[in-house]
This record gives structure tokens, sequence and C-alpha cells, in this order.
């Protein structure tokens, strides 16, 4: 298939694994980009000497475009963007802050910009910046969302029609038929999460991976809305966080109950209890791991075939 998205980073299919704390390292985003997707590095959870080593293993790995997601409120920015820039990175996704503050230096490097909104208005916001794509996420996704709690089948019409970059769908895909779905609705891609943490290649802990194939419908809530929403699995963590905040917790409360390093304990370390939990709604439709590249063609081939022949 070739359109905007896939002539926007020269890749096979329109297929981008998110770029997830504590998950995507260079293994699954090289993984990812050698299978015809594009692969994202999380930048979000490495220290800028260790974002490098991920991108120059990931330079070995694969000779496919790649990128690097950012979180522009990461407190070393300007490191990450200088080394980023360094290794001579193509591709970048930013979240979580403002994209008129970095899109700029990143485009006259050359760099294709992309930034993750959770409304249309934050989209527009991109467009005007000089973005060349956005993500747009509905608060179905694993991690941080939102505040306006829109779902991605409301959310990507809206985008879609404020915009004319184009559009990545997020948010409660794992499967070729969303995949089709969200095209449908006027995505031009489709990026992927919960699915791909849940992959031989994610750095993921292995407590945590086995913790997503047994998930069902309910077992993941937004919470910590008054810092900022993130969907967690429901654990001793998430319940001392819902029972505080029943008891009206304050901020600086929660963020005590937060403390430091909550979700590397979890994802990476694999404490089950007592860590910080992320993965999105879609967790409910994923009952094993798989090599990252087995995905990848798994959504193709079920959006083809869903394509040729949808089910109604």
């Amino acid at each position: 298939m070739q359109n905007r998205v896939t002539q926007l980073f020269g890749i096979k299919y329109p297929i981008i694994q998110a770029g997830m704390i504590w998950a995507s390292g260079w293994r699954l985003a090289s993984a990812v980009s050698n299978a015809g997707g594009l692969g994202l590095i999380g930048a979000g959870s490495m220290y800028p000497d260790v974002l490098r080593e991920h991108i120059q293993k990931c330079k070995a790995a694969t000779n496919k475009p790649f990128g690097v997601n950012v979180p522009l409120l990461y407190p070393a920015i300007n490191e990450l963007i200088e080394i980023i820039i360094e290794e001579k990175v193509s591709i970048v996704f930013t979240s979580a802050g403002n994209p008129k503050t970095w899109t700029s230096t990143l485009k006259k490097e050359g760099i294709i910009v992309v930034h993750v909104v959770s409304s249309s208005k934050f989209a527009q916001k991109a467009e005007e910046a000089g973005c060349d794509a956005v993500v747009a996420e509905g608060f179905e996704a694993g991690g941080h969302n939102g505040r306006e709690e829109t779902t991605t089948l409301v959310l990507i019409p809206l985008v879609r029609n404020t915009i004319k970059i184009p559009v990545i769908a997020a948010g409660g895909i794992a499967t070729g038929r969303q995949m089709f779905a969200s095209m449908v609705l006027g995505a031009s891609g489709v990026q992927v999460g919960s699915r791909f943490v849940a992959s031989n290649e994610a750095s993921a802990h292995l407590n945590f991976k086995e913790k997503i194939i047994g998930l069902g419908e309910g077992d993941t809530m937004l919470s910590l809305k008054q810092l900022t929403p993130v969907r967690l699995i429901k654990n001793s963590f998430f319940e001392e966080i819902k029972k505080a905040e029943e008891n009206c917790a304050s901020i600086e409360e929660l963020t005590t109950i937060l403390g430091r390093a909550r979700a590397k304990k979890g994802m990476f370390e694999g404490d089950l209890q007592n860590g910080e939990l992320e993965i999105g709604q879609v967790s409910a439709l994923i009952n094993e791991i798989k090599p990252a590249a087995e995905i990848v063609k798994e959504i193709w081939t079920e959006f083809e075939l869903t394509q040729n022949k949808p089910l109604i």
C-alpha cells in the first residue's frame, strides 16, 4: 500500500509502533522497521547516553526508517534533541508538551516531525507549528491520556475534519479490523502500542507481558486525573490511588503516593502489585506474546482481508 503515511516515512505498511516507556528499545523498533512498519524508540524512560546507545544499535540492526518518540516535558529535553540531531535521526514523534517549542528546530535539520494529540484543538496547533502529521490518540490508549476523554471512534473524524496534514490513529488498535475501521474514519495509518508491549522484543519485564495477555474487559482504568490522567491495570498500587482519590487527597498527597520510578518498578522490573502498570483497553484482545514481525504481518493480513471482504 502507498498512501500519505507510507510515503512520508518511506515504509511498506502504514503501521507505527508506539515509542512507549520501558518497552520500546532498539530491539523492538528495529524489528518493526525490518518487518515493514515504522519502529520508534521510546526516549521517555532513557537517560541521554542510553538514548544515544539505542539509536546507534538500531542503526546497526536495520537499514529501514525508524524514529524516536520524545516527551517534550522530559527534564533533559535539550540533551535529547541534541543527540537526535547529532545521530541524524530522520523521524521524531513528540508528545506531552507544546509542539511549537522544538518543531522548527527539528525541521531545520530535515527531520520529519509528528505530534501526538488528544483533541482537534491540539491537532490544529500541531499543524500550525509545522508538524508533518499528527497521531490522534483516543483515551482507550494505555499510559498518559488527554483530559478530554474522547474515544478514538469520535476523535479521528473530528481531527480529520480540522486539519490537512495526515492523521495517524491511536488508542484501542491491535488488529487489522481495528486498523481498517480507523482508516475508514479518516486516518492514513495507525500507531499501535499495547499489542507490541506483548512482543518478544519489547524491553518490558516478562511478568508484565504475561499479565497483559491475561487481562479482560474492565481490567484497566483511567487514574490520577488530578495529576496527569493515565490508564493503569488494576493492582494494589491502583487501589491505593483510588482510595486516596475517593478520600479527596490533595495533589501533594497523590504525588507522595506515586513516588519515584513507579512505572519502572512495574513495567521494567516486574513488580505487578506495587508498580505502575500502563496498558490500553485493547489488552483484553491480546492473548499471546509474539515476535514483532509476526504482529505486523497479522495486522496487515487482517486489514487486507477486511478491506477486500468487510464483515457486514
